[in-house]
């Protein structure tokens, strides 16, 4: 359920970190800023009222955990790129440090990703019937 205004950001990140130069860190630190804006539409677009993990609990109240699971990754990632986004500004950081959180990031986002995909699938699944 990541949505798209953060895929291509993450896909920049990526790359950052895969290729490492002499301006690695002010890029590093420039990037980071579309993620959390396209991190926060996320946010606002799944949850609250009129959200899509509203509209998946209408269809599949079963799936409330996962849900609320969802939701908490949510603040943890929301904490994570703002961590990263101040420690990029720190001279005292080293790079490894850096390319550590940006890499346990970028992780947290697939797993994010994953978890999204799984419940989506689990609610239609299990709607359709699931047979073969």
């Amino acid at each position: 359920m990541v949505t798209r205004p953060i895929q291509q950001p993450t896909t920049v990140l990526r790359r950052a970190l895969a290729a490492p130069g002499p301006r690695w860190r002010e890029q590093l630190a420039v990037q980071i800023g579309p993620l959390r804006h396209g991190f926060t539409e996320h946010v606002r677009v799944t949850e609250g009222p009129s959200g899509r993990y509203a509209d998946l609990l209408r269809t599949a109240p079963r799936l409330h955990r996962g849900v609320r699971l969802l939701v908490g990754e949510h603040a943890a990632i929301v904490a994570a790129l703002a961590a990263l986004q101040h420690a990029a500004g720190l001279r005292s950081v080293s790079a490894e440090e850096l390319r550590e959180q940006t890499g346990n990031l970028l992780r947290a986002l697939d797993r994010h990703r994953r978890r999204g995909a799984d419940l989506l699938w689990e609610a239609y699944q299990a709607d359709l019937g699931g047979e073969d």
